[in-house]
């Protein structure tokens, strides 16, 4: 385990984040650098495609929601 030095503005985003996701600082860090690892290893799929695979590959097999037209 490391120490990663950034900017101030960018801690105070973790820190907000993992408020609303209910993550400490340093698991909502570990989240944002693998989606980013993620995304640049895997251009062509979306934010979506890449929560589906590892959700998938995580053994989590969420239902699929049916659009209620009203």
């Amino acid at each position: 385990m490391g120490i990663v030095n950034i900017e101030d503005d960018l801690h105070d985003q973790l820190r907000r984040a993992s408020k609303v996701s209910c993550r400490s600082i340093n698991a909502q860090a570990a989240y944002w650098i693998k989606l980013g690892m993620l995304a640049e290893t895997n251009p062509t799929l979306s934010f979506s495609e890449i929560m589906q695979r590892e959700l998938r590959s995580a053994g989590v097999a969420a239902p699929r929601l049916v659009a209620v037209e009203g």
